[in-house]
């Protein structure tokens, strides 16, 4: 895979290496990215299994509060 080099706020890495509890800066930021993507695939496959059980009709609408 293509490396790619980019300068971020020292402050910025340093809070992501805590959160993520890792050491190294260059891993923690990556780490974060591919949590971030992984987020994303799998945000866009429940939204695309949601429009096609709509579309077939597998799924219900919410029911409106009662009370």
């Amino acid at each position: 895979m293509a490396k790619v080099n980019i300068g971020l706020d020292a402050e910025l890495v340093v809070e992501v290496m805590v959160l993520a509890g890792i050491g190294n800066p260059q891993d923690a930021v990556e780490a974060v990215v591919r949590d971030y993507i992984a987020r994303g695939h799998r945000t866009e496959a429940r939204a695309v299994s949601r429009d096609e059980a709509e579309r077939t009709g597998g799924v219900l609408p919410p029911e409106p509060p009662q009370g």
